[in-house]
């Protein structure tokens, strides 16, 4: 009757699973988005004040779209090794260096409020979604604390 942490833990396993594979769709349509908003961004080119193609906003955007891949690209490497995790892939262990999000590569949204809608969009969809993943990973990684009723069961048998 009395579980264990580990025990505990393995509950809520199809739930995370479900989680894992629901972000897991999220992220790639958000970078699948990504990519077709930031290239035709690049093809149609930046315009700037007066119509004229603006040199340091392209560049801008070059940098953005980096980020936001390199932030997407986090996201997924973290979903696939969490996949793999849930899945008892002996090679995927809890120490990995994937399965920690880490810190966000953020956005210049100095820079950023100059784009189109379409691209600061995606932009903060990117910085949501990762913020929503690092949260997830922290309640995840959150000491399982046995329920209330095993607690006192645990006291009762301890002084018996």
């Amino acid at each position: 009757m009395n579980r264990g942490v580990s025990e505990l833990a393995t509950i809520g396993l199809p739930v995370r699973r479900a989680q894992v594979e629901n972000l897991y769709v999220e992220a790639m349509v958000l970078a699948d988005e990504a990519h077709t908003a930031f290239a035709a961004a690049r093809d149609l080119g930046v315009v700037g004040v007066g119509g004229t193609r603006d040199s340091l906003l392209q560049i801008g955007l070059a940098c953005e779209s980096l980020k936001t891949t390199t932030r997407l690209m986090h996201i997924i490497a973290w979903l696939l090794h969490r996949r793999a995790m849930i899945g008892g892939d002996p090679g995927a262990g809890p120490n990995d260096s994937a399965a920690r999000i880490g810190e966000p590569v953020v956005a210049d949204w100095d820079i950023c409020v100059r784009f189109d809608d379409p691209v600061r969009r995606i932009i903060a969809a990117s910085e949501r979604l990762f913020e929503r993943i690092a949260a997830i990973e922290a309640g995840w990684d959150a000491p399982v604390a046995a329920p209330p009723v095993q607690a006192m069961l645990a006291r009762l048998e301890a002084r018996l």
